[in-house]
């Protein structure tokens, strides 16, 4: 794996996590009594950006060094999970 490929692989985790994490937490509008005229009861009333990014930082970075180690080690590779490549090639007899 290339740098740029584990630079995506980060990013991907990342947000993955980044939605996980966003809803936790929150107050919405209705929760805290104070509805901005325009806005749905069940819009955030104070949306912290700043931490729930921090947060992900510290969980998505874990989670993709052990699937980047899984990776640089090869325990599992594209010929394990390559299902369709194993289901078109016919099986070889030993006749």
């Amino acid at each position: 794996m290339g740098p740029v490929s584990a630079l995506v692989l980060f990013a991907i985790i990342w947000t993955l996590v980044f939605f996980v994490v966003l809803p936790l937490r929150l107050e919405t509008q209705g929760e805290a009594g104070e509805v901005v005229p325009g806005t749905h009861a069940s819009s955030p009333a104070n949306i912290d950006i700043k931490r729930k990014a921090k947060v992900t930082t510290m969980w998505a970075f874990p989670i993709w060094a052990v699937i980047a180690g899984v990776i640089l080690s090869g325990a599992v590779t594209m010929r394990d999970i390559d299902w369709f490549e194993r289901m078109s090639t016919p099986a070889v007899s030993a006749d």
